[in-house]
C-alpha cells in the first residue's frame, strides 16, 4: 500500500511539473524544441498517473500544455495569423474541457462481456482522455516537423467529430431512451437467464463470486452476474461462461433484471443489496463468501433476505448467540460446496518429522472488534516452525495489503521464509504462489496442520478431520471459546505466545482434540455423503427457482451466454 501511495504522488509530481515546465518554456522562452520535447514527456506522464490513478483529472495540467504546444507552434511555422491553427486551438480547448463530462456520461452506461453485443460508447468515453493525450501529442510532433497546420486540425476535427457523434448518442439515450430497451436489455431478454448473483464489493474482492460460480454453473439454468462496480467486470467475465453485466445506476438496473428472473443470490452484506431487494418479484438468497465465527457472520442484515443458505447448524446457533432473530424456515443447511474436492485424513496419523503447516492470518477488519489479525505475533510463531523442520505455507488474506502495518509485517514473514528456503531448500510457499497459483483447496491438501485467525479458512479446513490451531488475538481469555465455538476442537494460541510451544506439539504430534473434531465438523459443515456432498447446495438452489422447475435434461445443451470478450 505504501508503494502504491508513493506512485501515486510521484506520478502527481510529474504530470504537474512537467506540465508547468513545457508551459514555461514554451510561452516564456525561444527555447520552443526543447518545450516540445518536455511538452510531449508531460503527456506521457499524465498517461501514466491515469494508470496508477483512474481517477486523476489532470485538466489543468492538460490545458497548460495544450497551451503551451499551440504557441510553440505558433513560433514555429512564423508566419503570423494562421486560421487553420486557430481553428485547431478551438476544437482542441473544446476536447480537454468536453473529455470529463464525456466520460463520466459514458461511466453511467451500461457494460456487458459474454453477451453477443457491442456497446461502444463506454468504450470510447473511457479512453478519451488517453485519446485527447494522443491527439495533442501529434500536434506536438506536427509541430516539431513544421508541418502545415492543417495537418493538426484535420486530426483534432477528425476528434472531435467522433466525441460529437458520442456526446449525441449519450443524449439520446438520456432523453429519447428505445422502448425496447438498449443492446444488452434485448440480449438478456434473448438469454432468459433465471436467476442472478448480485454483487458489490471493495476492490479485492472478486474472490467472493469466484467460489460461487463453478456451483451456480452446475444448477444447469441460464443465470447472469450483475456487478455495481465497473473494477470487477473482466475478473469476473473470465471466471465464467455466464454474462457479466456491470450497472453503474439504479436505471441500468432496471435494464439488466429481466422478466425471465426468478430469484437473485448475495455473496456478502454490502450495502447496495438494497438496490437489488427493491424487487420484490425474486426471491433473495444469501450464500456468504464463508462460514466462521466472526462477528459478521451474524449480520442482522441477513433478514433482509427470504433464505439464507448455512454450511451448518452452528451457522443458525451463531445467530442466536449474536442476539439476531430471524425466522427458522429462512434458514437452509447446505453444507459448504466448495470443501468437497478437500481430501479426508479420517484415522489420526503420527505427526510427520517435517511437516507441511498452513498459516493463514485475516486481515484487520473494517472495526476494532473484529480484528482477528495475527501479522502482530507471526513472526515469532513462524520462527518456531521453522526451528521445528516444518514447510509453511503462508496464505495471507486478500485485504492485508489495505493495510501498510499489516502489509510490512507480511512482508518480513516472507523474508523469512526465503531466507530459510535458500538455507535449507525447504519449499516454503508465500505470495502469489501460496495466494494465486494455488487455490484454498490445494493448500489444504498440501499440508498437514493449520494455524489461522478466527476466519472461514478454519471452517473449510475442518472437513479435512487434520487438526488446526485458533490465534486468541483478543482479551477474550477464558471468553474466547464460548465467542468461537469453532476453537474448541482446536488448539488455542494466545497473544502472548506464551503457550506456543505446547500448542504445536498438540497440533503436530499429540493431536488429543482428534476425535472431537469430527462432531464439530457435522455441526459446522452438515452431514452429508462425501460423493454427493454439493448436491446439497444445488438441489437447495434449484428449488429457490420455483416450484414448476424440472432438472434440466442432461443430453440436452444448456444455454449460456457466448463467450466474447468484454463490451465495454
Amino acid at each position: 500500500m505504501r508503494g502504491d501511495l508513493i506512485r501515486k504522488l510521484l506520478a502527481r509530481v510529474l504530470a504537474a511539473g512537467l506540465a508547468v515546465l513545457a508551459f514555461l518554456l514554451l510561452a516564456l522562452t525561444g527555447a520552443t524544441g526543447w518545450g516540445l520535447v518536455i511538452a510531449v514527456a508531460a503527456l506521457a506522464a499524465a498517461a501514466w498517473e491515469r494508470r496508477v490513478r483512474p481517477t486523476a483529472d489532470g485538466l489543468a495540467e492538460s490545458v497548460l500544455v495544450a497551451a503551451g504546444i499551440l504557441v510553440g507552434y505558433a513560433r514555429r511555422l512564423d508566419g503570423g495569423f494562421d486560421p487553420a491553427l486557430a481553428a485547431t486551438a478551438l476544437v482542441l480547448l473544446g476536447l480537454v474541457l468536453l473529455g470529463g463530462p464525456l466520460r463520466d456520461a459514458g461511466a453511467l452506461e451500461i457494460q456487458a462481456a459474454n453477451l453477443p453485443v457491442r456497446s461502444w460508447v463506454p468504450l470510447v468515453t473511457s479512453r478519451l482522455g488517453d485519446v485527447v493525450l494522443a491527439l495533442l501529442a501529434l500536434v506536438a510532433l506536427a509541430a516539431g516537423l513544421v508541418l502545415p497546420a492543417w495537418v493538426a486540425l484535420v486530426a483534432t476535427l477528425l476528434v472531435g467529430a467522433g466525441c460529437v457523434a458520442v456526446g449525441l448518442d449519450l443524449a439520446r439515450r438520456r432523453f429519447r431512451p428505445s422502448a425496447g430497451g438498449g443492446p444488452v436489455g434485448r440480449a438478456l431478454r434473448r438469454h432468459q437467464p433465471e436467476f442472478l448473483l448480485y454483487f458489490s464489493a471493495p476492490p479485492g474482492s472478486e474472490y467472493q463470486v469466484t467460489m460461487w460460480l463453478p456451483y451456480l454453473e452446475r444448477i444447469g439454468r441460464p443465470f447472469l452476474v450483475l456487478l455495481r462496480e465497473p473494477e470487477f467486470l473482466p475478473t469476473v467475465a473470465a471466471a465464467t461462461r455466464a454474462p457479466v453485466v456491470y450497472c453503474p445506476t439504479l436505471k441500468t438496473m432496471d435494464e439488466a433484471l429481466v422478466p425471465s428472473l426468478r430469484a437473485a443470490f448475495y455473496v456478502n452484506h454490502g450495502a447496495k443489496n438494497s438496490h437489488c431487494v427493491r424487487f420484490t418479484q425474486l426471491t433473495h438468497v444469501q450464500l456468504h463468501h464463508g462460514d466462521s465465527d466472526k462477528a459478521p457472520s451474524a449480520n442482522p442484515v441477513s433478514a433482509i433476505f427470504d433464505k439464507i443458505f448455512v454450511a451448518g447448524q452452528a451457522a443458525i446457533e451463531r445467530y442466536a448467540r449474536a442476539g439476531v432473530e430471524i425466522p427458522a424456515e429462512k434458514f437452509v443447511v447446505v453444507g459448504r460446496p466448495q470443501v468437497e474436492a478437500i481430501e479426508v485424513r479420517r484415522e489420526p496419523t503420527p505427526g510427520p518429522a517435517h511437516p507441511t503447516v498452513l498459516y493463514t492470518p485475516t486481515w484487520t477488519g473494517h472495526h476494532a472488534d473484529a480484528d482477528y489479525c495475527s501479522l502482530p505475533v507471526a513472526e515469532t510463531v513462524i520462527r518456531r516452525l521453522l526451528d521445528r523442520g516444518a514447510t509453511v505455507i503462508l496464505r495471507a488474506h486478500p485485504y492485508t495489503s489495505q493495510n501498510p502495518t499489516s502489509a510490512r509485517q507480511l512482508a518480513r514473514l516472507t523474508e523469512l521464509l526465503a531466507a530459510d528456503r535458500a538455507k535449507t531448500g525447504r519449499e516454503h510457499l508465500w505470495g502469489a504462489a501460496a495466494g494465486r497459483e494455488l487455490t484454498l483447496t490445494e493448500c489444504v491438501n498440501r499440508a498437514d496442520a493449520l494455524i489461522s485467525d478466527v476466519s472461514g479458512v478454519i471452517s473449510d479446513w475442518l472437513y479435512s478431520g487434520k487438526p488446526y490451531a485458533v490465534t486468541d488475538m483478543g482479551v477474550d481469555g477464558t471468553q474466547f471459546v464460548e465467542r468461537f465455538p469453532l476453537a474448541a476442537s482446536g488448539y488455542v494460541l494466545r497473544r502472548d505466545m506464551s503457550d506456543l510451544d505446547d500448542v504445536l506439539t498438540a497440533l503436530l504430534d499429540t493431536d488429543p482434540k482428534a476425535a472431537a473434531r469430527w462432531a464439530t465438523r457435522t455441526r459446522y459443515l452438515g452431514d452429508f455423503p462425501a460423493e454427493s456432498y454439493a448436491e446439497v447446495f444445488l438441489d437447495a438452489a434449484r428449488r429457490q427457482l420455483g416450484a414448476d422447475w424440472t432438472a434440466p435434461d442432461p443430453r440436452a445443451g444448456v444455454p449460456h451466454g457466448s463467450p466474447l470478450s468484454p463490451s465495454v
